[in-house]
């Protein structure tokens, strides 16, 4: 690194009240002319920042920080997400649209960033998530309230000890010391500088039992994402799938009455289907109290060489949308998605270049939705279309709204902090009655009896450091607070028979519930009136 007055640029820069990018720019540039220098990356002003910063030279400067910050969007969700990849193992399906190389994990590509990384590390867990953390500590991102995401395939079908060395391994790096057990790696991850707020891991609905779940209690998962496909039992057959649909009816109400926040993968044009049948599942997918998930991700069906599908493709036997018919279904399917569900993604992170044909080729293609919705006046109301994201302003007055309903045999009571127009999210907290309440059935885990769940608490906006506020961000203002005292309300007065309440807490979040006078009881934290 050249030599330059590193001190006197930082504190220029610092002397400068400015918000957007736009404005920094322009306050960089002047100070290049100022000090003789070429235009400077923000990540090595970042590098020189955090080292004035550990040599005491200089104060924390959170809006300077901010300026600085490399891909802000990863922080506009209020934690920072850390993906790793399982080890290669063999896998339990044989569908159609799935792609398989020698050593990878089924369903993966070799040029996929996340694969690649993974390859880079040899897949060990501890490689992976220290990588990850680095890369974001070095881009600017508070690293405290982390979102673990485990890809690789069917995490249900992989050898339980490996599971349970794989998640000890992230909690050991997160936590930067080897632990005896994977339980006390936990414990000590509760009050460590890197907390794991949240375990996410993708399944099959076939493979959502009793003891299943109480493997992925065990572990510390908080969100399951399964692979529905599809909810027509023909084209599942046809498909290979190896599951019906009313596996996936089991698995969404075993894993909601546990508490667990669940993901559906839907794969609209596979083989057998057509943009009729593909408009009718997503119309199930809400109107149907025995679906309607939480979070959902949107795969168009992708023609990759290494997927039997691609054969069938070659036999003129399988045809793909045209762009225009896929466009259409989709803003179709968001302008019915509703108001507590997350569109996470659509579309799959494949490169373009081994998508031989179809409209999954086209890499902005919910970009492109997103616009034309705009245009036409119809925008999606799905939760990651309204989050408050880097807009947070504290003169907004937000509201609070309620809304009930029936799903998989319980009830969900979804509550929001919002503006006015409900254009903008600020928190949201999830409490569910159980199916157990209404049909008098026993429950799995006995710290449950008679206990109402919160399946999720977050606040959004622009992500924040622990016990650190800002005026452009809604975190830390005690919205999660208001959120769990209204639930508690609401159980107490409406539903005076249950005990009290439980949380699927992360591992990380502990501390702050027992602040709340939550205590730890099995996998929950839990508050009895």
């Amino acid at each position: 690194m050249n030599t330059y007055p590193w001190l006197e640029i930082i504190n220029y820069l610092r002397q400068y009240p400015v918000e957007t990018p736009a404005d920094f720019e322009i306050l960089k540039r002047k100070a290049t002319r100022l000090y003789h220098c070429p235009l400077l990356k923000n990540s090595i002003l970042l590098q020189v920042y955090h080292k004035l910063v550990d040599e005491k030279r200089i104060q924390p400067d959170l809006r300077l920080e901010e300026n600085l910050k490399i891909h802000r969007v990863r922080s506009w969700s209020g934690v920072a997400v850390i993906a790793v990849l399982t080890h290669p193992f063999p896998c339990p399906g044989q569908c159609l649209f799935c792609p398989r190389q020698d050593n990878l994990p089924v369903s993966y590509l070799d040029n996929e960033p996340a694969v690649m990384r993974a390859i880079r590390s040899r897949y060990s867990a501890k490689a992976q998530f220290l990588n990850r953390l680095h890369s974001l500590t070095a881009t600017g991102h508070p690293t405290d309230k982390i979102e673990l995401i485990i890809l690789g395939g069917t995490w249900s079908a992989l050898p339980k000890n490996y599971q349970e060395k794989f998640v000890k391994e992230c909690f050991e790096a997160a936590n930067g010391q080897k632990s005896s057990s994977l339980k006390d790696a936990q414990k000590l991850n509760e009050t460590a500088h890197h907390r794991i707020i949240g375990i996410n891991v993708e399944t099959r609905p076939d493979f959502i039992n009793p003891e299943e779940l109480k493997q992925l209690r065990k572990l510390g998962i908080t969100k399951v994402e399964i692979g529905v496909q599809s909810l027509d039992n023909q084209i599942l057959r046809l498909n290979h799938r190896g599951h019906d649909v009313e596996a996936t009816v089991k698995a969404t109400q075993l894993l909601k009455d546990a508490g667990f926040k669940i993901g559906y993968h839907l794969m609209p044009n596979l083989y057998g289907s057509t943009s009729e049948k593909d408009r009718k599942i997503f119309q199930q997918l809400f109107a149907d109290e025995r679906f309607r998930p939480d979070f959902l991700k949107i795969y168009p069906t992708a023609i990759v060489k290494e997927a039997p599908l691609y054969q069938l493709w070659l036999a003129k036997k399988y045809h793909p949308y045209s762009t225009r018919v896929m466009i259409d279904l989709l803003k179709e399917a968001k302008r019915n998605v509703p108001i507590y569900c997350r569109i996470e993604r659509i579309i799959r992170d494949i490169p373009s270049n081994r998508i031989v044909a179809g409209p999954a080729k086209i890499s902005n293609l919910r970009e492109i939705i997103m616009q034309e919705l705009k245009e036409e006046g119809h925008p999606c109301q799905c939760i990651r279309c309204r989050e408050i994201k880097q807009s947070y302003s504290s003169q907004i007055k937000l509201k609070l709204f309620r809304l009930d309903y029936q799903s998989s045999q319980g009830k969900e009571i979804f509550l929001t902090f919002e503006d006015s127009r409900r254009e903008h999210l600020y928190a949201l907290l999830r409490l569910r009655i159980p199916s157990s309440f209404y049909h008098q059935t026993p429950v799995l885990f006995p710290v449950l009896e008679k206990e109402a769940l919160i399946r999720q608490l977050r606040t959004y906006g622009l992500q924040l450091p622990l016990k650190i506020r800002k005026s452009t961000s809604a975190q830390h203002r005690g919205l999660g607070k208001k959120l769990m005292a209204e639930a508690e309300k609401i159980v107490r007065q409406e539903f005076p028979s249950l005990h009290g309440l439980a949380v699927i807490s992360g591992i990380g979040v502990r501390e702050y519930y027992r602040h709340l006078g939550y205590r730890l009881k099995g996998t929950y934290m839990i508050k009895n009136f």
